[in-house]
């Protein structure tokens, strides 16, 4: 049965949390093994390579609530990660002007080599995770799930 004859025969309903099994699913598979080579070639956690990338893409650096924010988990899970980069000299606590209490997190020098090689290793797993979807397998998904996105955010 194809998939549009499906879509005919059953509830929409049905259809969409098939979908959203589906997405699930796709996810976890990719992110398992991730985590796995993440683990096996770097000796890192998936939550500390987030940490980095979100760091990494805010060379001013980001204050902990904005860190939990983009990654969508607690102040506690990044402030434990924190403390080890800052430990490994991978990443630096700077003072906010004005607020004693706050502080952006920084990567190092170090930090940022370190993790420009592990991001390098990411997008090479990635590349080979998803090296049998062509580029209209990949422009289509893309275009699907930032019009799903869109919704949802909206």
């Amino acid at each position: 049965m194809t998939t549009r004859h499906k879509l005919q025969t059953q509830p929409l309903s049905k259809e969409r949390l098939r979908l959203w099994l589906k997405l699930l699913k796709a996810s976890s598979l990719i992110e398992d093994e991730v985590r796995r080579r993440l683990r096996a070639e770097c000796n890192w956690t998936l939550p500390r390579f987030d940490v980095m990338s979100a760091l990494a893409r805010s060379p001013d650096g980001l204050k902990m609530s904005e860190i939990s924010r983009l990654l969508r988990v607690s102040n506690g899970n990044v402030t434990g990660i924190v403390d080890t980069l800052t430990d490994e000299g991978l990443a630096l606590r700077v003072a906010v002007p004005g607020d004693r209490r706050a502080n952006r997190v920084q990567l190092t020098s170090k930090g940022q080599a370190l993790f420009a090689d592990h991001a390098s290793a990411h997008e090479g797993w990635i590349n080979e995770i998803l090296g049998d979807l062509g580029p209209d397998d990949i422009d289509g998904m893309i275009r699907r799930l930032e019009h799903l996105n869109t919704f949802l955010e909206g």
